[in-house]
């Protein structure tokens, strides 16, 4: 009798481990003046199931329309988007309950930040409507120093002599953290920074960088997962550059499109990441075509376009795959919801669940840590 009582508790605690290790939080920014929103939902989301549940949310934080996770998992940064009185808050987070105190805001140095990155000493802001970004120190309560750096991207005269004006709108650490990679919407470039995280005002130096195609509009990149590649996608003309990626440089391998050809509607090219086995690449446009292409990467680096579907939602802001890769995450900023996709690990392919969060304005996703 005390052995089958023993081996039921023995099975349950194995089905109670595998259930949590099924579990991670999920973490939505969201636009918070034109509909109901507190700011930023934490849910528990099930990669098992594909269902979630609601954990816990900010009140009254304005605008945080994109987040970062602390790599130990105890703090939020999140940047809050208001013109020219945009700030960046900290907040003390705990994963079991998903709780957020406020700790500390510090003013932007920018108008509109949209991308925000961090590390074990910095905070780094890509502020869109100023065209600058800003670092901030991180003290060890999780606290943010006022900007410690202000890096100003300028203004260029286009082939047509009319003045480019500025866009920052992505900073990414390289994966060695050796450098910081911003792209330029206004000014179609690619800035690559060496970082010293030390350093007490010079943490990004210019190393490079480099121009796309006039107009093309560079908005996000990711890294391949062995560090050899950087995919960018523009958001004016829905171009998919390849680069081959080292030591701070990047080299032009190939172009691709996330639009179809017999597309004839306005393009909005959003967001691009690559499923965690690294053998797919998927990208959103929104614009008229409210659509994710996806493609299979290829061993020298290069993309094949498998297939390409509908969001299932209109304007497809931001999306995050689950670190399962079992799920893809769609947040639309206009139809107020996050639709969820059962993402085959073999083929790539999508599927619509029929299951959606619905929330006002969701244009962030992030998964972390229970």
């Amino acid at each position: 009798m005390k052995n089958s009582v023993a081996f039921l508790l023995f099975i349950f605690t194995i089905a109670s481990v595998q259930a949590q290790n099924n579990k991670s939080n999920l973490l939505i920014g969201t636009y918070t003046t034109k509909c109901d929103s507190k700011g930023i939902y934490v849910y528990d989301f099930d990669a098992k199931t594909g269902n979630f549940n609601f954990k816990n949310s900010t009140e009254n934080v304005i605008n945080p329309s994109f987040l970062s996770i602390s790599s130990d998992n105890k703090y939020i940064y999140s940047v809050n988007e208001n013109g020219d009185k945009s700030t960046v808050s900290a907040f003390d987070y705990k994963p079991s309950s998903g709780k957020m105190d406020l700790i500390n805001i510090e003013s932007a140095k920018g108008a509109d930040p949209c991308y925000i990155i961090n590390d074990k000493k910095n905070v780094i802001v890509a502020n869109y409507s100023s065209g600058s970004i800003s670092v901030f120190g991180r003290n060890n309560d999780g606290s943010i120093t006022k900007a410690k750096q202000i890096v100003q991207h300028n203004k260029e005269l286009s082939q047509t002599q009319k003045p480019k004006v500025p866009h920052a709108h992505m900073v990414s650490f390289s994966p060695d953290k050796k450098y910081v990679l911003a792209t330029d919407l206004g000014i179609d470039k690619i800035y690559s920074y060496e970082y010293d995280p030390n350093a007490t005002d010079l943490i990004l130096k210019k190393k490079d960088s480099i121009s796309v195609k006039l107009g093309s509009g560079p908005r996000h990149l990711t890294f391949s997962k062995n560090g050899k590649f950087v995919y960018l996608l523009q958001e004016n003309d829905g171009t998919v550059t390849v680069f081959r990626y080292l030591k701070g440089t990047l080299e032009k391998i190939e172009e691709n499109t996330v639009v179809s050809k017999d597309f004839n509607g306005t393009n909005g090219a959003a967001d691009i990441h690559i499923s965690p086995d690294g053998k797919f690449l998927y990208a959103t446009n929104r614009g008229t075509a409210n659509d994710i292409s996806i493609f299979k990467i290829l061993k020298n680096g290069k993309l094949e376009k498998k297939s390409q579907i509908s969001t299932g939602g209109n304007g497809p802001r931001s999306f995050a795959i689950d670190p399962s890769g079992k799920f893809l995450l769609i947040a639309h900023q206009y139809t107020n919801n996050v639709v969820i996709f059962k993402r085959n690990r073999t083929t790539g392919s999508l599927t619509d669940t029929g299951k959606k969060i619905t929330l006002c304005a969701p244009v962030c996703l992030v998964f972390g840590k229970k």
